[in-house]
């Protein structure tokens, strides 16, 4: 941790499991957490906080359209004469905005090591990631999840500055209590992908946001606000990402759309959920693309 990390409040989560843990926060969700996330699936009712990500050709002809997302672009393939099955190779940039995923320990890097320490030459090469990799989740992320709704029926103002404050006014009008070993999701109503033109500075996560998580023992987060675009005046850029996942050891779902589940919490006047998400078992990825399910 450097002195400018100590200078904004932000303690460190390296070595608090260990000094080879993997699964940084998510060693929060107790047994306790995944029952009490479990008690929440009453009726079975199931909701995807994943983005609907359009595959594209990665080969095609000559009036194929030049604005394709590179998001997954697909080979599709004859398995052989006579067979009537047909298979796909699939190339996939699982940090795409467009791609709902799971950043991994292993993704960031800060001053030459990665959680908990591991130096980066021992923890990722040419062959991939050795230590830290999204595949440490595969077991699976189990526990309740609360959404706070920072902008009901609306969207945030452009650039604008999530705080702490912020995220307890929106848990006052849920009703709700965010406890240690919860899976938060935030919706504001914005995407990265729906900004891109420039023409709107996207809201971003502050400093004083990242360390209301740590607050409340926050073990996985996921949600449609992450890092502004451009950087917030007088914040640390990318403070979602510097110290939420580098510090904190936070596993982040970059890209989710939480809009259909905010109108399911507001029809069913609920904002607690279980909240079940698991990465495939491919080795050596700093992050995997991922389908987050909200049960009640």
């Amino acid at each position: 941790m450097t002195d400018n990390d100590l200078a904004y409040g932000i303690p460190s989560n390296w070595g608090r499991w260990g000094d080879t843990d993997e699964r940084g926060a998510v060693n929060l969700i107790t047994g306790e957490a995944r029952a009490r996330g479990a008690a929440e699936a009453r009726t079975g009712e199931s909701v995807s906080l994943a983005r609907v990500t359009r595959s594209t050709p990665l080969t095609a002809g000559p009036f194929a359209p030049t604005t394709a997302s590179t998001g997954v672009q697909t080979i599709m393939l004859h398995t052989g004469a006579g067979s009537p099955a047909m298979a796909e190779i699939l190339l996939v940039n699982p940090h795409h905005p467009e791609v709902t995923h799971l950043d991994a320990m292993s993704h960031w890097v800060e001053g030459g090591r990665t959680y908990p320490g591991v130096a980066q030459a021992d923890s990722s090469g040419p062959l991939g990631v050795r230590h830290g990799a999204a595949s440490a989740y595969a077991d699976g992320i189990v526990t309740r999840g609360v959404l706070l709704d920072l902008a009901p029926g609306g969207r945030l103002a452009p650039g604008a500055a999530v705080t702490g404050a912020l995220l307890d006014e929106a848990a006052a009008r849920a009703g709700v209590e965010v406890l240690p070993g919860d899976a938060l999701v935030v919706r504001g109503g914005r995407h990265l992908t729906d900004e891109w033109s420039g023409s709107e500075a996207l809201p971003g996560m502050t400093v004083d946001a990242v360390r209301w998580m740590h607050e409340h023992g926050i073990a996985v987060y996921a949600g449609d606000i992450g890092d502004a675009h451009p950087p917030l005046p007088g914040e640390v850029p990318g403070a979602l990402h510097r110290f939420g996942l580098g510090r904190l050891a936070i596993p982040l779902l970059d890209g989710c759309d939480p809009a259909e589940l905010a109108g399911t919490c507001a029809r069913l006047g609920r904002w607690t959920f279980q909240f079940v998400v698991a990465a495939a078992r491919i080795t050596g990825t700093t992050g995997l693309p991922v389908n987050p399910l909200a049960i009640f």
